[in-house]
């Protein structure tokens, strides 16, 4: 019973710190949309692939290094689609520019269309619109130890491992 106390409590102060942790895209669409800026160039998209401004605050205690994902659940593929993975992002970081610039020790992981950048959105033509999952994750961990062709799916895996927090933000594009 007591073991069970223990978990609940610490269960608790976990969702406590969560509720404190914030993201928030610049990605300037009404409606919770990403304008056409900051979609892909490639694939039949037009855009200038400039990914967005994103800022967070409220990163739970002992977080020691953060990491940002992007991800599409809507896309074709059976798996969805990584739209960006950065890693090793320090605690002293409250985001990053538009632009995507990273900070020292800090590094992007190859997307889904073979780029350690950002990747944006780039949906079928006529499909609904698909919904942008950015998600940062406050980590255990002062470095996930990954090596630059490191998979996001490999990154992802650890990712969760080691998440003690995050924070999401959901944007939607179609064309």
């Amino acid at each position: 019973m007591r073991k069970l106390l223990s978990v609940f409590l610490f269960a608790a102060a976990l969702s406590a710190h969560a509720e404190d942790f914030r993201l928030k895209v610049d990605a300037d669409a009404p409606n919770g949309g990403i304008a056409p800026r900051f979609t892909y160039h490639g694939f039949g998209c037009t855009g200038q692939n400039l990914a967005p401004a994103v800022h967070w605050e409220g990163m739970p205690a002992g977080t020691k290094s953060l990491a940002l994902t992007v991800y599409d659940p809507d896309a074709p593929t059976g798996s969805g689609w990584w739209h960006w993975v950065v890693i090793d992002l320090p605690t002293a970081t409250a985001g990053l520019p538009q632009g995507g610039a990273l900070p020292a020790g800090a590094h992007a992981l190859r997307n889904d269309y073979g780029d350690a950048a950002w990747g944006g959105p780039c949906p079928p033509q006529g499909d609904k619109p698909h919904r942008y999952v950015f998600t940062v994750h406050a980590l255990d961990v002062p470095s996930l130890g990954l090596p630059a062709d490191a998979s996001a799916a490999k990154a992802g895996f650890l990712i969760g491992q080691h998440t003690i927090g995050k924070a999401q933000a959901t944007l939607r594009y179609g064309r």
